[in-house]
């Protein structure tokens, strides 16, 4: 695989087994940064030069409304927040630590039981303190989204991301 920073990389370039390589690293760094991450099952599961694509298996644990089977809001939150500081992750090229600040969703649709929820984020703005992301939340069609998201993310340069914090030796860089 090359040996490039992330931000730079040129996605469309890499093989397909190096590009499922980059994807692979990048979601153990994803899953064992953040607990929270694993604990619900969450992946990474595409990379592309607009940002990143995760997904939520289904399970019943995490279910809202035990009559319809839909999965709660809240795990489809925590979906859509974790998949925009990944999409931050990619256009800076590292890791960093980041909080934040304002996560604003629009649930278009329920969820369908059974189904797992996939989420397409990009970072489409950086200054040096704050990033800004856009995210969808489908069900495998990502032109009938479920659920849409703008958030605002601080960025904490020069401090520890938590993958040198609970990860230090996960790999996601190429």
């Amino acid at each position: 695989m090359p040996d490039a920073d992330l931000a730079t990389l040129d996605l469309t370039r890499l093989s397909p087994a190096e590009k499922a390589a980059l994807v692979a690293r990048f979601d153990r760094g994803f899953a064992q940064a953040v607990p929270h991450n694993r604990a619900l099952g969450m992946r990474i599961v595409e990379l592309d030069a607009g940002g990143c694509t995760s997904e939520l298996p289904y399970d019943p644990r995490l279910v809202g409304d035990p009559e319809s089977g839909v999965l709660h809001g809240g795990a489809i939150t925590a979906l859509m927040d974790a998949t925009c500081g990944a999409a931050i992750f990619l256009a800076m090229g590292r890791p960093v630590r980041i909080a934040t600040l304002d996560l604003r969703i629009d649930y278009l649709k329920r969820a369908a039981p059974g189904r797992a929820v996939h989420c397409h984020a990009s970072c489409y703005k950086r200054t040096r303190s704050v990033a800004f992301t856009r995210a969808i939340a489908h069900l495998g069609d990502a032109d009938d989204p479920i659920a849409s998201a703008v958030g605002s993310f601080m960025i904490f340069p020069g401090q520890k991301s938590a993958l040198e914090v609970f990860a230090p030796s996960a790999e996601v860089e190429p």
